[in-house]
């Protein structure tokens, strides 16, 4: 990318940061305030484990980096969502959340598609993906939502099972499906985990990831690792998703993609669909759906304000404790 230089790089392991600094000729630093202040950079990333980040992303904020891209989820709970909509409604730095797919070139002909008009309007969408809502749930619900023009969440109805991965790097429920209803109405049924239907090589599931809108005339069809495919009035467009070489040529070019959407928001203000508002959204829709599992009732959006030991209620209610547990009222 010639619009930007990589000038340094922070891990607390000195053998990994030793690698990269070598690799790129940068600096290396083990602590991330040193490097802010040494190096007053216009664009961070971080790459930490979920439960890091509020650390980090306040620290960047303070140190007044003009924006910040972060790997997902966003977050692990409920406490450290609420700190980050607290941070997200004072914070001057502008935070992302790098969902690099959204730039994929074929999901951006499936959302083309769509916005063209030429299928009509869009009626249900169904994503799912093999790893847990944490390890991949989100993902798929933002280019779910990419393909509805970013319509919010305002119900959730869902249902949840197994938790071998509750303190896990990224902890929640084996499975879960929830049925989603956005503000323009239309419907989507958004499934992770073991009981997701698979693609691609079934017994791995980090290659399960698909996201599909049908609408009035036609439907779209992505999948990571499997095919594409757009049917219209006009006829069938599709194709697959390669190999592993061309899978991994794809990703440096949406990672490249989504960084210069980043740049293009630092410098003309064109606010991209993976900012931190909106990934705090779909964290509420996740805690929502925990919600939904565990009093047993659909969720409404504008009135969901979750406990904050919601987390270890689920956990709780999943191994055979009480369900409904401190559940408002309808």
């Amino acid at each position: 990318m010639e619009e930007a230089e990589v000038v340094a790089c922070c891990d607390i392991a000195a053998a990994r940061r030793e690698e990269v600094a070598a690799e790129l000729g940068i600096t290396a630093f083990a602590d991330a305030d040193q490097m802010l202040k040494a190096e007053k950079p216009d664009i961070v990333h971080i790459a930490t484990p979920p439960d890091a980040r509020v650390g980090v992303m306040t620290s960047v904020s303070d140190m007044g980096v003009p924006l910040c891209t972060v790997e997902k989820p966003i977050a692990t709970g409920v406490r450290d969502w609420r700190e980050l909509v607290a941070l997200e409604a004072r914070s001057k730095t502008r935070f992302a959340v790098c969902h690099q797919f959204r730039w994929h070139e074929h999901l951006v002909k499936c959302r083309e598609a769509l916005a063209s008009g030429k299928l009509g309007a869009v009626l249900f969408l169904d994503f799912s993906a093999g790893m847990n809502i944490s390890g991949q749930g989100t993902h798929i619900l933002n280019y779910g939502m990419s393909l509805n023009g970013e319509s919010p969440t305002v119900q959730v109805f869902g249902s949840a099972s197994g938790f071998s991965e509750k303190d896990s790097v990224h902890p929640a429920p084996d499975n879960t499906v929830g049925y989603l209803t956005f503000a323009n109405g239309v419907r989507a049924l958004w499934s992770n985990g073991g009981t997701a239907p698979r693609v691609a090589e079934p017994e791995v599931e980090w290659k399960h990831v698909r996201v599909a809108a049908y609408a009035e005339k036609g439907r779209v069809l992505w999948e990571e690792f499997g095919r594409w495919e757009i049917v219209s009035p006009k006829g069938v467009e599709t194709g697959s998703y390669g190999d592993m070489d061309t899978w991994t040529a794809n990703n440096v070019k949406a990672q490249a993609a989504f960084h210069m959407a980043m740049i293009g928001w630092l410098e003309q203000g064109a606010t991209a669909g993976t900012n931190l508002k909106q990934s705090l959204h779909e964290w509420q829709t996740v805690l929502a759906l925990y919600a939904s599992a565990l009093w047993r009732r659909p969720v409404e959006m504008d009135r969901f304000d979750p406990p904050e030991d919601l987390f270890e209620q689920l956990a709780r209610g999943l191994a055979g404790g009480a369900a409904g547990e401190r559940a408002p009222g309808p």
